[in-house]
């Protein structure tokens, strides 16, 4: 059997030479690391499914200990196939990258978050980010989600959809449409596209990518969406900055043109020592020589000044449901707090609290998705969708069907169940206790609604 060899890992030569003088860089150190060929994996638990000692269940003894500035992030001694794993498919966890999730850190030193908020994720796709703050911000608080590339939108969604929550907005808009609706944010997110130089342990294809006409195009492209989307801030909003870069092009040098050009105060973070994070001119490097991660920067800004404009929200009536509409929903999910909106034959739920605000959003924006897809009702019963199954709001008293680990992975790639069940119509399945979708139980046949373009392809 052939050994696996590790081959030096060729840097480039111009991306060291930038960083000499950089804060916390170890020519030396940064270098072997990249040789070395280790790797990192990491997973965030959703608290909305996963909470106690519980939350350890997707991978047993196989955790390698908690990230250290997440209460949800957990690191994996190896790398399972995800795919694989029903749990994943259920939302019961994110696949993420460990530095990233210092945002929690950011958020929670800078952000009230005992306060309903409103939160922008604006380069949103794949959802790493996005469903971090739904697990961060309370129930009563908005998040619009969004990504510019439709293809990386529908992404988003279904990661969003995964995570259960009700109180998002997914939206597909350029940074400047977002103009449309100035001063209305309390926090915005923007998790810059950049020249991916952090990522290079972890995708060797970038390497080749890389180059410092590249950094500079990705640096005059962060101060565009900047200066777009820091209108849409509120006056003493809070504004988080990141990027997957080393080069101070896209970090250091953003900081201090947005602090300089777009007059926005700096705000310094408390950092453990034990962390290993490195305090840069503005903002905190993540080096991986240094921390069980990849790198990272990020920074955090507070608009000190705008025009203050004062929004009267649309007074927005519920959709007016039947009596017997309301029962059969009543029979499906916790209707507690919740308003209800018709689309094409289709029952949206989203949190009454909210209902001005997603009737406002969708009026200025292109919308992907909002609050939880129910489904229809046809002929008194309700057809219920996707969505639904994955919702936090979904009923405990719906019938249930277990199914082992076979029969999960059957389900998931849509093929044929075979059920020994009395159970009859629909049904949700669900894996370990978390529901996976819908199957409808007729008398000679189960016919499984897992949505055919979420199914596993691999064998």
């Amino acid at each position: 059997m052939a050994c696996k060899i590790n081959l030096p890992v060729q840097l480039p030569l111009e991306l060291l030479r930038s960083l000499e003088g950089v804060k916390g860089f170890n020519k030396e150190a940064f270098i072997n690391l990249h040789d070395s060929g280790k790797q990192i994996t990491s997973i965030r638990v959703n608290p909305f499914k996963l909470s106690g000692s519980s939350k350890v269940l997707p991978f047993g003894e196989d955790l390698g200990g908690a990230v250290s500035w997440t209460d949800y992030g957990y690191y994996l001694e190896s790398r399972p196939s995800f795919t694989f794993d029903p749990l994943f498919h259920a939302g019961c966890y994110y696949v993420q990258e460990a530095s990233s999730m210092f945002l929690e850190e950011a958020l929670k030193q800078t952000v009230d978050l005992s306060q309903p908020v409103k939160v922008l994720d604006l380069c949103a796709a794949p959802g790493g980010k996005s469903t971090h703050l739904l697990s961060l911000i309370s129930k009563d608080s908005l998040l619009v989600s969004n990504e510019v590339i439709r293809s990386r939108a529908n992404i988003l969604n279904d990661n969003i959809v995964k995570w259960g929550c009700s109180n998002v907005i997914v939206t597909n808009n350029d940074p400047r449409d977002f103009q449309r609706v100035k001063n209305y944010f309390d926090v915005i997110v923007v998790d810059a596209p950049c020249s991916g130089s952090g990522l290079f342990r972890r995708d060797a294809d970038a390497i080749d990518e890389w180059s410092e006409q590249n950094v500079a195009l990705c640096s005059q492209r962060q101060q565009r969406i900047l200066a777009d989307i820091l209108p849409v801030l509120k006056s003493g909003g809070v504004l988080i900055y990141s990027t997957c870069s080393y080069s101070k092009q896209e970090d250091e040098e953003i900081c201090d043109w947005l602090v300089n050009e777009l007059k926005v105060e700096s705000l310094k973070l408390k950092v453990e020592d034990s962390w290993n994070v490195i305090e840069s001119e503005g903002g905190y490097r993540f080096w991986p020589d240094k921390i069980k991660g990849e790198g990272f920067f990020i920074a955090c800004f507070r608009k000190a000044n705008g025009d203050e404009v004062e929004k009267f929200l649309p007074k927005v009536k519920p959709e007016k449901l039947s009596n017997l509409e309301m029962e059969i929903l009543n029979k499906n999910i916790n209707t507690d707090g919740l308003a209800f909106l018709r689309h094409e034959e289709n029952i949206f739920a989203i949190p009454e609290k909210l209902l001005a605000d997603v009737s406002f959003i969708s009026s200025k924006l292109r919308i992907v998705n909002y609050g939880t897809k129910i489904g229809e009702i046809i002929k008194d019963k309700l057809v219920p969708d996707h969505p639904l199954a994955l919702s936090n709001i979904v009923s405990d008293k719906i019938q249930k069907v277990e199914l082992d680990i076979e029969q999960a992975i059957q389900y998931l790639k849509k093929r044929e169940l075979s059920l020994q069940t009395d159970k009859k119509g629909w049904s949700l399945v669900a894996y370990q206790g978390h529901p996976l979708g819908w199957v409808n139980i007729l008398p000679n046949r189960i016919n499984n609604y897992y949505p055919k373009e979420l199914r596993i392809l691999k064998d």
